[in-house]
């Protein structure tokens, strides 16, 4: 006789890597949630389904906590069939699979939204979108769109209005914190499943863009102004992050951990903390006390020496992280926008700019830069600003010595 029907809701996770595998995909399993992954890499695809489980450890300095997720499987993403099928069956989807790999998700998952639109009575379908990208639910739900329409032309799919598929299906865009390293070559040889992280379980969504009930899942956090969370992930987290590498990487410093044993780089990064974080509190009025406790919060996180993480990780590509609205010059826009004097994202900025690392082609890039471009052309080429910008006035004085 046939055992016992599985009725436990399905999330269907595109994406098993280190935010899929090693983030959402333990906040569904503690929600009494079966995962299905959808992942391109055919060695842990068979591992997830030849074992149906797997570990999270949980690394802090002091030790490592193992948590297990049962109940998984997973699906290769040739396989689309197969994708589709369980995207029509869903209770929940989610990506977690970088921003440029949305497009090659939007066809499999506008074709198992279209076997959901068959039924009248389906439940409305929320897709999270744990992307680092500001507008990711918007950007996927327009590939999304455009690829029902086509298949709406084509008669592969119920018509549709936008409107009526708007009710439906919900593009929910989530704020990722959860620090995950690289998982060493050597280790992914051994077992493709392995996987460390810092145990911070916390996930804002986007309240506003849920169709139908939010999902009740351990971590998520409901909240009404997403941008709100987008940007202060960029300005404290992602900001303070990076001028500790670039900061530990002129001190030729190794590891995240051992950077925040230098007091006069802790200095320098608790100084841009507290200037993003005062301009955060004026711009999108978040609690004063509580913006600081999240800034101690970071700073603790950061000297979790188990993680291993490498300086040279987090300061990777200092072209992108120099964007005109990335995390350094777009932090320290908001400080001037808020009236805030950013002195230290500054520093952190300057280093930014110093970084020569030969095995970083971004550095190598930037540094080529530099040498055949004159300063302003640099601010201008890599971080969009404007002669007339205070930053940019500030960036071309020689540099200050650091504040005390």
């Amino acid at each position: 006789m046939p055992g016992p029907r599985n009725t436990a809701p399905v999330a269907v996770q595109f994406g098993a890597g280190n935010i899929g595998r090693g983030f959402v995909g333990e906040l569904f399993h503690l929600s009494g949630y079966r995962i299905v992954f959808v992942d391109v890499d055919r060695a842990l695809v068979d591992a997830m389904n030849a074992r149906g489980r797997y570990e999270v450890h949980h690394v802090t300095n002091a030790g490592d906590e193992p948590v297990a997720i049962t109940g998984v499987s997973a699906l290769s993403a040739t396989d689309g069939e197969a994708v589709i099928e369980a995207i029509a069956g869903a209770t929940l989807a989610c990506t977690a699979v970088g921003v440029r790999a949305l497009r090659a998700v939007a066809p499999v998952l506008a074709r198992g939204i279209a076997r959901r639109m068959r039924s009248a009575a389906a439940a409305p379908l929320n897709i999270v979108t744990c992307e680092n990208l500001v507008g990711a639910g918007m950007f996927l739900r327009q590939l999304v769109w455009t690829e029902l329409e086509r298949l709406m032309a084509a008669g592969e799919c119920p018509a549709a209005s936008s409107l009526e598929f708007d009710a439906r299906f919900g593009f929910v865009e989530a704020v990722v914190s959860r620090m995950v390293p690289i998982v060493p070559d050597d280790i992914r040889r051994r077992d493709p499943l392995w996987i460390a992280c810092e145990p911070y379980a916390r996930l804002p969504i986007d309240a506003l863009a849920c169709r139908g009930a939010v999902p009740k899942i351990q971590g998520f956090e409901p909240v009404e102004n997403i941008l709100a969370y987008q940007r202060r992930k960029m300005a404290s987290h992602n900001m303070s992050h990076a001028v500790a590498a670039y900061m530990g990487h002129q001190a030729g410093i190794e590891f995240i951990w051992q950077v925040m044993d230098d007091a006069a780089i802790v200095r320098i990064v608790r100084g841009a903390m507290n200037e993003t974080g005062r301009a955060l509190v004026s711009r999108f009025g978040f609690d004063a006390a509580a913006q600081r406790a999240h800034e101690e919060d970071l700073l603790g996180r950061y000297r979790n020496r188990a993680l291993g993480d490498q300086v040279r990780r987090v300061a990777a590509d200092p072209l992108r992280k120099l964007g005109p609205q990335d995390r350094l010059i777009g932090s320290a826009r908001l400080c001037f926008e808020e009236g805030v004097d950013p002195t230290h994202v500054i520093l952190g900025i300057r280093a930014a700019l110093d970084y020569d690392n030969p095995a970083d082609p971004s550095a190598v890039r930037l540094q080529e830069m530099r040498r055949t471009s004159p300063p302003a052309a640099i601010l201008s080429q890599v971080c969009g600003l404007l002669l007339t910008e205070p930053l940019h006035e500030r960036l071309m004085l020689p540099p200050a010595a650091p504040p005390e």
